[in-house]
């Protein structure tokens, strides 16, 4: 088994600069930090891909710009235009966590592009699973507003790319750690995409993010019950993950029956990442993508397409996603994992997996 994996250098464009993790520099600090979301981090994915022992099963693939019609599918075209303005005179902050420079302008077309390139491939035969390996992220960008760290909503553009492909139905699965609340909202009135989210209980954090990622935010009208949402607590683990997998996220993906599986594909749910405390090991992130894996073979004819989200653990983000991507191609993690983690618990989450079910149970059979 190969998988197609996606790149365009514009990635690097994005300049977010350094500060006090995502605030400006402090006088009080003598050497400030790379802003989160940083052009290291995916470097260093993008190496580990290629010298890792995965290399013999991916096939590199040229990424693209995506057109402005193209990005207009989902997003108001007036916000459109205002990212490409903002850019042009220069940058700054666009919400109190988003900042963009210059060039992050080329940087979210070849994003958006990436992905759906890589989603053509699989649409069009050339490939069964195919990884858009992008930056900046794009799960929280919502239709007409920017939010953490993300412009344009990648993942949202490839279900929407399939469903106007003439697929009738698109399953879209975000583990990041972070509530995948611009997809959510990009589709929360409609019952032909299915949004399913696992993220840490965090709420809303402003108004640039009004969601809460809670499980009683299911949709409305036509997509009553067709928006997802898995809260788990801080420190769930790889059990606590696996376990909302099984009992939650694979029944109801089997009661949809996609045609397609996108993963919104983040790292930040790892032990040592500086945006979430999740404790999910290499391990975790294998046994997460060999899930998608099974269920793109039972319900999608193998079709899956993974888009890079978050991940700001600058080393070892990268090795869970080498990880992630070993499940989703069948194969072991084969790398030893580099950092000592703390015992995993499956029933950390138990509470949280027990009320969502009680609230998805009145639209799936759970």
């Amino acid at each position: 088994m190969t998988l197609d994996l996606f790149w365009h250098e514009d990635a690097l464009l994005h300049e977010t600069g350094s500060g006090v993790f995502e605030h400006p520099p402090s006088p009080l600090m003598a050497v400030p930090e790379l802003h989160p979301e940083n052009a290291v981090r995916i470097r260093n994915m993008k190496a580990i891909l290629e010298r890792g022992p995965l290399a013999p099963h991916i096939r590199r693939r040229e990424g693209r710009h995506a057109e402005v019609s193209e990005l207009t599918t989902l997003h108001d075209p007036a916000y459109v235009e205002s990212v490409r303005e903002f850019c042009g005179a220069g940058g700054g902050v666009l919400t109190w966590s988003t900042t963009v420079a210059e060039r992050s302008w080329e940087a979210a077309l070849a994003a958006a592009g990436t992905t759906l390139a890589a989603t053509d491939a699989v649409l069009t035969g050339e490939t069964k699973t195919a990884y858009a390996l992008v930056r900046p992220p794009g799960h929280h960008a919502q239709p007409a507003q920017a939010d953490g760290y993300c412009l344009f909503s990648n993942a949202a553009l490839a279900a929407e790319r399939a469903r106007r492909s003439g697929l009738e139905r698109v399953a879209v699965l975000d583990w990041d750690v972070h509530h995948g609340n611009g997809t959510q909202e990009c589709f929360y009135s409609r019952d032909d995409v299915l949004t399913v989210s696992m993220h840490m209980r965090h709420g809303s954090w402003g108004p640039a993010h009004p969601q809460t990622g809670a499980p009683d935010e299911v949709g409305t009208g036509r997509g009553e019950g067709f928006n997802v949402n898995v809260e788990l607590p801080a420190g769930t683990g790889d059990g606590g993950y696996l376990r909302a997998v099984e009992e939650l996220v694979a029944p109801i993906v089997d009661g949809f029956a996609p045609a397609l599986l996108v993963v919104a594909c983040g790292q930040d749910a790892n032990q040592f990442d500086p945006n979430g405390r999740q404790c999910v090991t290499m391990e975790g992130f294998r046994a997460l993508g060999a899930a998608a894996r099974a269920m793109a073979e039972h319900y999608c004819d193998g079709r899956m397409v993974l888009v890079q989200e978050g991940g700001y653990a600058r080393s070892y983000s990268a090795f869970c996603l080498h990880a992630t991507l070993a499940g989703a191609l069948e194969r072991e993690t084969e790398l030893e994992d580099p950092c000592a983690y703390l015992p995993d618990d499956p029933g950390h989450a138990d509470e949280e997996i027990a009320g969502a079910r009680d609230v998805l149970s009145r639209y799936w059979s759970l």
